[in-house]
């Protein structure tokens, strides 16, 4: 077997220079550029994993169709628990070690140690992704799962049950080929991702604290399968109106609109938009009233926040608690505010320039892009751990009735998650 090209194991000084710039613990990315540096004490072709895993495509495919037909919705926590236990059999079959992480409300989150370390590992490499779904429980019935195309369609395939079938793949290869890996490796699968990370945000910041790097396994940048190596922060800011009720025919003018009063703020609002900037402040659900022949006592707004820079959230958020009534007597009230921090590029700066010299390697190409959707990614990155996102499927339609991944793209992006998991 040929040896890894030393070019795949030295990020150039720029790059490495730039990630530690402002990094919340530049300590743990000059570890990284020891580590890229550490020639591999176990032979290594990360064509031969290609190989390998190309001629598993019917294996990956039944395990999806598995997947995919049990059915987790993140508020079913049966359902859920359910899905959790098949995919802990999968992995304490290959001799890993599970720990579920109890919930009362939301599915057991889990935590999954792999037995791919050799004698001499030191440091960790976390496998993060999720097991609950947008979609209710008998979308199957509307969306099948099915071949077609050259693409597995159903829900879930590509956001991101693809991701999990990757997970097992790659590890399979690398135990198939004999590697053991630098770093003690293992998987944290949670149940509420696609509803906030409520539950689970303690112990993915728990679990990325404990480990040198963390790798994402959620869908790949649309079309081209690009990895995310920055995210936007996301939060939930509400606005909630009280006026006075009165008749709107007979004594208007004893009452105070709370639905004119909620349109007066939303134009104040239009104009923090910044998109320019990377700021995103967009008013998606506006509720008020109770009949047309009543002034409106009452009236909601909630508002989707986007941020690309952590110094843009203060300042944004400090702009909503200045608002003020227009109205006179109305009364105003502001909550909510930014729940995922952003992912910013420099932490994930140096661990993409390592996955572009592997897909060299592989002869695939292989792009970033920046994501204005957040993920649980967001979290790792924001308390200084490097952190790659978009590893898992590539495919389109998340959310939707044509979600799908690319079968072709299987085998070329479990082996390059093999390969990092081979050479971090």
């Amino acid at each position: 077997m040929a040896e890894l090209p030393k070019s795949l194991l030295n990020p150039s000084p720029r790059i490495i220079r730039d990630a530690m710039a402002a990094c919340p613990n530049p300590r743990r990315l000059l570890a990284y550029r020891v580590h890229y540096s550490t020639p591999m004490t176990d032979a290594y072709n990360s064509r031969e994993l290609l190989r390998d895993l190309r001629s598993r495509k019917s294996e990956m495919l039944r395990l999806l169709g598995k997947f995919v037909r049990a059915e987790s919705p993140s508020l079913d926590k049966k359902a859920v628990d359910d899905f959790g236990r098949m995919v802990a059999t999968e992995w304490r079959a290959r001799g890993a070690r599970i720990t579920f992480l109890p919930q009362k409300h939301r599915g057991d989150h889990l935590l999954i140690n792999l037995p791919l370390r050799n004698s001499r590992a030191d440091g960790r490499i976390l496998l993060l992704g999720h097991i609950d779904t947008v979609y209710d429980k008998g979308s199957l019935i509307k969306m099948p799962y099915r071949i077609a195309q050259g693409r597995a369609w159903g829900p879930a395939t590509f956001d991101m049950k693809g991701g999990l079938v990757l997970a097992l793949a790659a590890t399979d290869a690398l135990k198939r080929a004999g590697i053991r890996a630098h770093k003690e490796i293992a998987c944290l699968w949670t149940t509420d991702e696609e509803i906030g990370s409520e539950s689970s945000r303690k112990f993915i910041e728990r679990e990325a604290k404990l480990s040198d790097a963390v790798l994402v396994l959620e869908p790949a940048g649309e079309p081209c399968g690009a990895l995310k190596t920055s995210r936007k922060a996301v939060g939930e800011i509400e606005l909630r109106v009280t006026g006075r009720a009165a008749h709107s025919g007979l004594k208007p003018e004893e009452g105070i609109n709370a639905v004119h009063e909620l349109a007066l703020q939303i134009a104040r609002i239009a104009k923090f938009n910044q998109p320019k900037r990377g700021i995103g402040v967009h008013v998606n659900i506006a509720r008020g009233g109770a009949r047309t022949n009543v002034i409106a006592a009452e009236a909601r707004a909630l508002v989707d926040v986007r941020v690309t820079r952590a110094s843009d959230i203060r300042p944004l958020e400090q702009k909503f608690r200045a608002l003020k009534p227009v109205l006179p007597g109305a009364k105003l009230e502001i909550s909510g505010g930014v729940n995922r921090p952003p992912m910013e590029r420099k932490m994930s700066a140096a661990l993409y320039q390592h996955a572009q010299r592997i897909a060299a390697d592989l002869g695939i190409t292989l792009e970033e892009t920046a994501s204005g959707g957040g993920s649980d990614g967001n979290l790792t990155a924001a308390i200084g751990v490097p952190t790659l996102d978009g590893l898992g499927a590539i495919g389109s339609g998340a959310h939707s009735l044509r979600e799908n991944l690319i079968i072709r793209e299987l085998a070329p992006r479990a082996a390059l998650i093999a390969s990092l998991l081979a050479t971090l």
